[in-house]
């Protein structure tokens, strides 16, 4: 059975814009962000595929200046929103691992197991 775990309120990530989030889903911790852009939301398990370390360095920023990829504070890495697949950097083609989201009643939630 899906459980839904909720992240944050839909209006709390800006469009474009990011979230990060850090909670227990079926007895697992998960560190996570959300990206919303053109009122679409994706999110991906907040560790970059090159080095292990967390994309953020300030809280809640994972895109760059023009909110038009997500970028990795630690060596520039740029990342696709809608996909997660490296297209700048030192990783080229590997990608960020998706975790699965539902956007219902105005909150974003991560699917869990029950």
């Amino acid at each position: 059975m899906e459980k839904l775990i909720l992240i944050c309120p839909l209006e709390r990530v800006s469009d474009p814009g990011s979230y990060g989030f850090s909670l227990e889903s079926g007895g697992k911790h998960v560190n996570g962000f959300v990206v919303r852009r053109d009122g679409e939301c994706f999110a991906y398990v907040n560790s970059c595929p090159h080095t292990g370390s967390p994309l953020d360095w300030v809280e809640h920023q994972f895109l760059d200046l023009e909110g038009a990829l997500i970028q990795c504070a630690v060596h520039d890495a740029r990342f696709l929103i809608d996909t997660g697949e490296c297209i700048f950097g030192p990783c080229p083609g590997a990608s960020l691992e998706p975790l699965p989201i539902r956007v219902d009643s105005g909150n974003i939630y991560l699917l869990g197991d029950a």
